[in-house]
């Protein structure tokens, strides 16, 4: 039932992100005074209609889209030609730029209020650097190292938000040197850092754990999966199994993990919990080389000044920067061979599947799930600004291309050289949801 409570969750996510964006289009159409005769929130058969000023509002069946309809539509369904001035096809051209350009604005401001909403209910991670994380080396370029100072780049790459230093560190290779820009919070200045982690091999049981924390009835860690892999092909520990012990070394001790990554036996005794009785097991650990973190944390803030509150402006403002840093550098990721085409790209099988991972996982509370639905909607929402700004027929891009073409040349484009170009945006959308309708499909298949 999980997969139907997503797909509601989806449907009414999309319909409203798409209803806000064209009450943008009717909003500044009926600040610039232009007519607009019908505004309706999503599509299909009418449920509920109502005039106002003039304009006919409708509330339809299906939650999937919107639409703000600017012309008259005779009986048979043509559009009625008109000379009346107040009608946005016979308006100068700044203004139906605008119009075209309010829909977009409309879905990046509504990101911006989200992120921004949510940075004082919960607070926001910035990009200021903390404390150095023990463990790792940082070289002595770092002398100037402040806490507080502001990450700027990394490896050369800009850095908005703590988001895209999380890109960075997953698209590096773990064990590589990383170069870090910080701009000085007294000089204003930039300087660089180094952060080198140390590569160990770690002994590995092959399992997940629900959480990291050890806080329950065994003060152990409960294992969520085990790895068909584990003890050499022949698992020995089971789904909801608590391990408390390894080599008789509680998993709760604070040297456990110095244990973990210096031992080298070939078996170890795993003590664990099963419907309430101990046992011990000998198990063939995996060792896997692995690295240490990159040596800096990020400062987490409250809003609790007028300070801070500035900050968590300024910081939700970054974040369409944000998303369309990720994006680009994705696309340079699959130009270079390091990434899957079809991890790019997503539709509304991808979104759906996105949602009911977050539905359906029960690590975590409602309240977890609501926060996380509501920040995937903010990163959507930007997300659906710049793919509106496409030049394809039925978005936004195609009228922004015509007019801003119209601006150059004077004049207004040739029928004919409209049909050519909605022909090509016609056939790019047409690829572009079956390629995203594929990526979907191969992720669920192959599980990337």
């Amino acid at each position: 039932m999980s997969i139907v409570r997503s797909i509601i969750v989806v449907l009414i996510m999309l319909g409203v992100l798409a209803t806000l964006h064209e009450l943008g289009h009717f909003w500044v159409a009926r600040l610039l005074k232009i007519k607009v005769y019908e505004v309706s929130i999503f599509v299909g058969p009418k449920l509920l209609s109502w005039k106002h000023k003039d304009v006919n509002f409708t509330i339809r069946l299906i939650p999937v889209g919107a639409y703000v309809r600017f012309n008259e539509i005779d009986e048979e369904g043509y559009v009625v030609q008109s000379d009346d001035p107040a009608l946005l096809v016979n308006q100068p051209r700044y203004k139906r730029l605008i119009v075209s350009l309010a829909g977009p604005f409309m879905n990046l401001l509504l990101g911006f209020l989200i992120f921004f909403v949510m940075f004082w209910a919960t607070g926001f991670v910035s990009t200021d650097i903390g404390k150095p994380i023990d463990g790792t080396q940082i070289s002595e370029v770092a002398s100037e190292y402040t806490v507080g100072d502001t990450i700027t780049k990394i490896n050369g790459n800009r850095i908005y938000s703590s988001y895209d230093l999380s890109f960075e560190l997953d698209s590096a290779d773990p064990a590589s040197v990383m170069t870090v820009t910080l701009k000085s919070k007294e000089t204003h200045k930039t300087y660089d850092i180094e952060l080198t982690p140390v590569v160990r091999n770690r002994a590995m049981l092959l399992i997940t754990v629900e959480t990291t924390t050890t806080n329950n009835e065994y003060n152990g860690w409960h294992v969520y999966s085990v790895d068909p892999e584990q003890n050499n092909n022949n698992p020995v520990l089971q789904a909801g199994d608590y391990v408390t012990h390894v080599n008789g070394i509680s998993v709760a001790d604070e040297g456990f993990d110095d244990f973990i990554y210096n031992v080298t036996d070939e078996v170890l005794t795993v003590t664990y919990v099963r419907d309430g009785v101990t046992s011990d097991a000998e198990i063939a650990p995996k060792y896997v080389e692995t690295a240490t973190a990159r040596g800096i944390s990020l400062t987490a803030y409250k809003i609790d000044s007028p300070a801070h509150f500035a900050y968590a402006l300024g910081y939700a403002a970054k974040m369409p920067a944000t998303i369309g840093n990720i994006t680009v550098r994705g696309i340079k990721d699959i130009i270079a061979g390091k990434e899957k085409a079809y991890n790019l790209v997503s539709g509304p099988i991808g979104i759906t599947t996105m949602v009911n991972d977050v539905v359906k996982d029960e690590q975590d509370t409602v309240g977890d799930k609501i926060y996380v639905l509501i920040m995937l909607s903010a990163v959507i929402s930007i997300a659906l600004a710049f793919s509106n700004l496409l030049p394809i027929p039925g978005l936004d891009g195609i009228q922004i291309i015509f007019i801003v073409v119209e601006m150059v040349i004077g004049h207004k484009l040739s029928e004919k050289s409209e049909r050519i170009l909605t022909v090509v945006g016609f056939v790019m959308i047409i690829l572009l949801l079956i390629f995203a309708f594929i990526s979907d499909i191969l992720r669920i298949i192959f599980g990337y």
